[in-house]
């Protein structure tokens, strides 16, 4: 299959995303248009990270356990910026913990 039409393959899981997340709407509905067009940017750049991986490690430009070490110093990082981003949350491996000044951090949010 060319990289043209297995991308294409690949973007009609959008829809699926999206009807996952939104329930059915009409594909004209402006909510569901940004979930599909963001799903299938994620879908993409999953499959760009993936084969840019497996050639830098096929190619011995690094390691598989080089790369996973650094994912793993990448995921922390994000992890302490998405707290600073959002004051009072914070995660655990049971998932995330609000503390009350979250609160202030939530206010506007819709409901």
């Amino acid at each position: 299959m060319d990289v043209k039409t297995a991308v294409e393959k690949l973007a009609k899981w959008r829809s699926v995303f999206a009807g996952w997340q939104l329930g059915t709407r009409p594909k004209d509905d402006a909510e569901c248009q940004a979930v599909r067009d963001h799903r299938e940017v994620t879908m993409l750049l999953r499959a760009e990270v993936n084969a840019l991986t497996t050639l830098l490690i096929s190619k011995k430009v690094c390691t598989q356990q080089e790369f996973s070490d650094m994912v793993g110093m990448e995921a922390t990082l994000l992890d302490k910026q998405y707290e600073e981003k959002f004051p009072g949350f914070s995660t655990t491996l049971e998932g995330v913990v609000m503390k009350p000044e979250a609160a202030h951090t939530t206010k506007g949010w819709r409901p």
